[in-house]
């Protein structure tokens, strides 16, 4: 089992920002060229591959704000508005599936947020049958069909209408149990309740249930966040992300909430993540990638052992080789070689819907460099090596005069001990592991000097 290693000096050369790589190119990129029209023929198209789908739902209500949270999320208490999102839904899945053949089955699907369970149980179960109906579900074990629920406001009854309607994941935005930093972060909710909903999910037959972890949130500790882990690892769950908090007040207002002076240092929050890692790993957990991590016989740990890990705009994942079509305001599809993004607004996107359009507003269809470049980046990102003669036999290039450049660029972080780079390969040292980012982007060829949109490494 790989192990990871830490070098404070590393973190401080290397630790800045940039992207995450759930997509390459990044959104950034996209362009209104892209349109409708493009979308409508390139998702006709894919249909020739045959490929299974994936659906993502993005339900951007919130009951509260989190000042933390930097999602597309919209905080209302206000019934009609909602409803009248849930119906664009409803019009958009229709829309949407008389694009794609009846043969390609739904092998995966994530609701997303905001909170998903913002929706009532009769509302989330209207667009399940929706769903069912306009696009043929997998029906055996191997389909991942996953919600995120807010422990604060789901309750057994819940959870089983959820099991009922063919969810078998859930993922719970735990982040902290500490009494101050929740009320510090406006996210109160009871370790009671978060083990209740663990009871609840093996209850009911969930195969996995996952939870998010933020670490650098106001007035965190080593020692605080040590006993947040203890009650988490007492729980159990089969996966978990430890999210490295990401303070842009610029960008998010609710960030405006949090003073900086109530932020944990720099270094203790490499502390932090120091400590996280190793006791979780010393409680029986494998270190995906990044910032996930699993228990070994979850189909992401093995996912990693056995080298089909992928990732996605959801993180890591254990599916690959389908086509991503994503409802919802801002959401992103990714079909074949292309990308493309819904509106950014619920007034534009149910515009649009209600006008008889679908909402893309733009994207753009990555060309060949892209697309090797991605596939590099693909390697890094999930299996920590890439061979260059494998790369090239697969790919029909010669690798290393190809990236040549990148090579020469990569120097440094072998001589930093990040990577050990030779005439053969590229492979991630223990070091490397947590600053996977910053090798990655040697190969992004948009990346520009203005980093200041992305999250730190670190």
């Amino acid at each position: 089992m790989r192990s990871v290693s830490f070098d404070e000096s590393l973190f401080t050369r290397y630790g800045g920002r940039g992207p995450r790589y759930t997509s390459y190119p990044t959104a950034l990129q996209f362009d209104e060229s892209f349109n409708e029209s493009t979308y409508q023929h390139i998702a006709q198209q894919s249909n020739i591959s045959g490929r299974p789908l994936s659906l993502y739902v993005h339900i951007p209500f919130c009951k509260s704000l989190c000042y933390y949270c930097g999602c597309n999320k919209i905080v209302t208490r206000n019934e009609r508005r909602v409803e009248r999102y849930v119906d664009c839904l409803h019009e958009e899945i229709r829309m949407q599936s008389t694009l794609f053949d009846r043969e390609r089955k739904v092998t995966q699907l994530h609701f997303g947020g905001g909170t998903p369970t913002y929706l009532d149980d009769h509302q989330i179960t209207r667009l399940m049958q929706a769903l069912s109906n306009a696009f043929p579900f997998e029906d055996s074990d191997a389909r991942e069909f996953s919600i995120e629920i807010d422990p604060r406001s789901t309750h057994d009854e819940s959870m089983e209408i959820l099991a009922q309607l063919g969810f078998n994941r859930v993922s719970l935005g735990v982040q902290d149990f500490n009494t101050d930093v929740q009320i510090a972060v406006n996210r109160i909710q009871s370790a009671n309740d978060v083990a209740r909903l663990m009871e609840d999910a093996r209850r009911f037959g969930y195969r996995s249930m996952s939870f998010d972890l933020i670490y650098g949130l106001p007035y965190q500790s080593v020692s605080s966040f040590d006993s947040t882990l203890d009650q988490v690892i007492a729980m159990r769950p089969d996966r978990l992300a430890v999210y490295n908090y990401a303070h842009l007040p610029e960008r998010f207002k609710g960030q405006r909430m949090i003073r900086d002076e109530h932020l944990p240092s720099a270094s203790t929050k490499i502390e932090i993540l120091r400590h996280s890692i190793e006791k979780l790993i010393d409680a029986g957990y494998v270190y995906i990638g990044m910032d996930h991590f699993a228990l070994p016989d979850d189909d992401l740990a093995l996912a990693r052992e056995n080298g089909t890990l992928q990732r996605n705009f959801q993180g890591y994942s254990t599916h690959g080789g389908s086509d991503l079509v994503s409802l919802g305001v801002s959401a992103i599809s990714h079909i074949g070689s292309s990308f493309a993004q819904n509106a950014l607004t619920t007034a534009d996107y149910e515009e649009r819907i209600n006008a008889g359009h679908l909402p893309v507003r733009k994207g753009m269809v990555v060309d060949q460099d892209d697309l090797l470049r991605a596939d590099v980046i693909h390697e890094i990102m999930c299996h920590d090596s890439l061979d260059f003669d494998t790369f090239s036999a697969s790919h029909g290039i010669a690798f290393t005069d190809y990236f040549s450049n990148e090579l020469e660029r990569l120097e440094p972080l072998a001589d930093d001990g990040l990577i050990q780079l030779d005439d053969e390969s590229i492979d991630i040292t223990d070091k490397g592991r947590l600053l996977l980012r910053s090798v990655a982007m040697v190969f992004d060829r948009h990346l520009n000097q203005d980093t200041s949109r992305f999250s730190k490494a670190i």
